[in-house]
């Protein structure tokens, strides 16, 4: 089988415009980094190259999120990125009781629930997530680019030829008048979360001459 690219565009169109107005909230917009970001990943693998182009919108502001590859009938086949916060159970900005904020371990099953369960390795405390044990590895992790993005990876199935790219994501923080900081005031995870995470996903055919 030729080895060839795949180019899958995320976040276009009517994607790129439900984002924004998911991400419309109180939080400030961030200002643009001066240049498009590379993220290689599963790069040791032998299978088709495949190319996502993430475009930003207005209101991007840290969101976590998880790219993975499954088959036509919905079962995983492999990781192609996961946030590094998620991927390695560990969050730069999560304990505050010295006076700053410093890094430390934890669970947010609320960011990310469809690819944790989608993934499926449940933690010893339930909880379809890696952990700072049995972390993902460094080749499909990292942290979340700041303006717009690549991702370049590769299958390790070489054979295979239909199959769907997913996309969650989910930016904390971002309330509005519907999804408020009070909707479900015994929901802690709730609270880490605010409005829901989206999943995006696109059919990738091998076998067509047309993609």
């Amino acid at each position: 089988m030729k080895n060839l690219p795949i180019a899958v565009s995320v976040m276009t169109g009517i994607l790129l415009m439900v984002f924004l107005a998911r991400c419309q909230s109180k939080t400030s917009p961030t200002d643009a980094a001066p240049a498009q970001e590379t993220i290689i990943t599963n790069q040791e693998e032998k299978g088709p190259l495949i190319t996502i182009e993430f475009e930003k919108g207005k209101y991007h502001n840290h969101p976590l999120m998880a790219v993975w590859i499954e088959d036509t009938s919905g079962r995983f086949i492999q990781n192609i990125y996961v946030a590094e916060s998620i991927a390695k159970g560990v969050f730069r900005h999560a304990d505050n009781s010295r006076g700053q904020w410093m890094p430390g371990e934890i669970r947010r099953p609320a960011a990310l629930p469809y690819w944790g369960h989608k993934w499926g390795i449940k933690a010893e405390d339930g909880l379809y997530l890696p952990t700072s044990k049995n972390p993902l590895p460094d080749a499909v992790s990292g942290p979340t680019p700041q303006n717009n993005f690549i991702i370049q990876s590769r299958l390790a199935d070489t054979a295979l030829q239909v199959f769907r790219v997913m996309l969650e994501i989910n930016q904390s923080w971002d309330w509005n008048e519907y999804w408020t900081n009070n909707k479900f005031p015994d929901d802690q995870e709730y609270k880490t979360s605010s409005q829901p995470a989206l999943v995006y996903s696109a059919t990738i055919d091998l076998t067509r001459d047309v993609r």
